[in-house]
């Protein structure tokens, strides 16, 4: 009986098609808790499986606050195997409850002590920095004859009423440390001190608190607000993309948190996680990190990025991201007593 050329390409391709199963079956899938930007992921991603084609990531995505809640909320039953782009601050609140697995990534070395877990081997390392910074529509601000500012305690004017949005610190890692920062700076005392004494006169001014750290540099970009207390990279690169915003780096200091890496504790993937961690901490990760912010934790990586000074990391307070972990259910309860009701309508 002869075959027909047909059903001889398909058995072919079958038997091609079970030869590659065996293949694809053997890929490993890691499920990555972020608060990454969702315009960072492909890149990260792509740079990583050109090393490991065989490790699959799987992300879970949300802003700082929210993932730091579900992380926390899944102690008990934990889901992730990596967290990748979490703020230091949640990550040292983790180490602090035991959630994370200690390793030292092959090129731990190369980062600085001050941006990762000063433990051997360490809990959590550091990517790159975020730091604070005011996103300020010019051409808003002309219409309406409003100034720009040169410090945080600028925008206790009268003038600014109305037109300042900001993050939710529970929602929102920038929020948060803007408000560690603050109380850092200037006192925090059981709800008593300098830094809710100056929340409280920004809270008169304040529009909003957004459930994300980019959205109030969008909205003065957009022209919705005069004033946005934002981030560095959301700053830049609406700036760069052509709004008509200014970016205002507070004389007195800025408030800044770090993303960072750790590998959830009790992952069955541990050997992929590991892998994942090795390539997060190389060089070429930094340099795609560079891309974005203007410090790496490997020093002398990032390229200079327009519109952000020189001296940017000199402006940075010295942050205690112990503090930040040890009293963070504390300050948010605080801080929503007193300032909740301006907070735009959670999804």
């Amino acid at each position: 009986m002869r075959i027909s050329g047909s059903f001889q390409m398909l058995a072919a391709a079958a038997l091609l098609a079970l030869a590659a199963w065996p293949a694809a079956a053997q890929k490993t899938q890691l499920l990555v808790y972020t608060a990454l930007e969702t315009d960072q992921l492909k890149a990260y991603e792509a740079g990583f499986n050109k090393v490991q084609p065989t490790i699959e990531i799987k992300w879970v995505r949300d802003s700082t606050g929210v993932v730091i809640a579900k992380l926390l909320a899944e102690k008990a039953n934990p889901q992730a195997d990596v967290i990748w782009g979490v703020a230091a601050s949640g990550l040292a609140l983790f180490d602090q409850q035991g959630m994370l697995e200690p390793y030292a990534p092959i090129n731990l070395d190369a980062i600085m002590s001050q941006y990762r877990d000063k433990k051997k081997p360490p809990a959590w390392w550091g990517m790159d920095v975020y730091g604070a910074v005011v996103c300020f529509n010019t051409v808003e601000a002309k219409k309406r004859n409003i100034p720009k500012p040169e410090g945080w305690k600028d925008l206790l004017k009268p003038v600014y009423k109305g037109q300042v949005v900001m993050p939710n610190p529970a929602s929102s890692g920038t929020g948060y440390f803007d408000v560690v920062a603050w109380l850092q700076m200037w006192g925090d005392d059981a709800g008593k001190g300098g830094g809710w004494k100056y929340m409280d006169g920004l809270h008169e001014n304040i529009a909003q608190y957004t459930h994300s750290g980019s959205k109030p540099c969008n909205m003065a970009a957009a022209g919705e607000y005069v004033v946005g207390v934002s981030f560095e990279y959301r700053g830049h690169s609406n700036k760069s993309k052509g709004a008509p915003i200014d970016l205002v780096f507070p004389k007195e200091g800025l408030g800044w948190d770090l993303e960072a890496f750790a590998i959830h504790k009790g992952t069955k993937k541990l050997d992929a996680a590991k892998k994942l961690a090795d390539w997060a901490s190389s060089k070429d990760a930094m340099i795609l990190y560079g891309k974005n912010f203007a410090i790496t934790a490997q020093p002398g990586v990032a390229p200079k990025l327009e519109n952000i000074p020189d001296d940017y990391e000199k402006r940075l307070i010295k942050m205690d991201f112990s503090y930040s972990a040890s009293n963070r259910e504390r300050i948010l309860t605080e801080w929503n007593k007193r300032y909740n009701a301006k907070s735009e309508p959670k999804k």
